[in-house]
Parts: structure tokens; C-alpha cells; sequence
């Protein structure tokens, strides 16, 4: 993930001086360049991010998934039984 990082920064700091490179004599336009690359940036960075957290959860999930699933068996086994000693203690209407 740092590396992707990294990456995304270097190109933004290619676009920032290819944008300036586009118009030398415009300082007003330049910063609003730069300003939209550093917007779209920071969206992409948020969207990686986002991205790894989402996988991450889901990765702990299914681990819980797999770590847990013998002990919901044991007690769905558990919970049959004690709903059939239930139904045999309940009186007949």
C-alpha cells in the first residue's frame, strides 16, 4: 500500500509540473490545476484506502467465519436439544 502511495504522489508531482508546463504565464490557472489534480489525488487515495479497509473487514470476517463455525455447530446441536426437552416438559393443550 505504500508503494501504490508513493506512486500516486510522484505522479501527481508529474501532473503538477506538466500543468505548469501547459501554462507558464497563468499563475491563477496554474493553481487551480494543481488544486484539481491534488483533489482528484486525494479521492483516488481515499478510494485505495477505503478499498484495503473493506477488504481487510471482510478478510476478518471470513477468518471469524472459519475460526467460529465449529462452535455454531455445537451449539445449534445444543439449542435442539434444549428445545426438544422443552417440547417434551410441555403439557399437551
Amino acid at each position: 500500500m505504500k508503494a501504490s502511495l508513493l506512486l500516486l504522489l510522484a505522479c501527481t508531482a508529474v501532473l503538477a509540473v506538466g500543468a505548469r508546463a501547459n501554462t507558464p504565464e497563468e499563475p491563477k490557472a496554474l493553481v487551480q490545476k494543481v488544486q484539481e489534480l491534488a483533489q482528484k489525488a486525494t479521492a483516488m487515495a481515499k478510494d485505495a484506502f477505503s478499498r484495503v479497509r473493506d477488504s481487510e473487514v471482510a478478510q476478518q470476517a471470513r477468518q471469524w467465519l472459519a475460526d467460529n463455525t465449529e462452535l455454531a455447530k455445537q451449539r445449534l446441536v445444543w439449542l435442539k436439544e434444549q428445545l426438544a426437552a422443552l417440547w417434551k416438559k410441555a403439557p399437551a393443550v
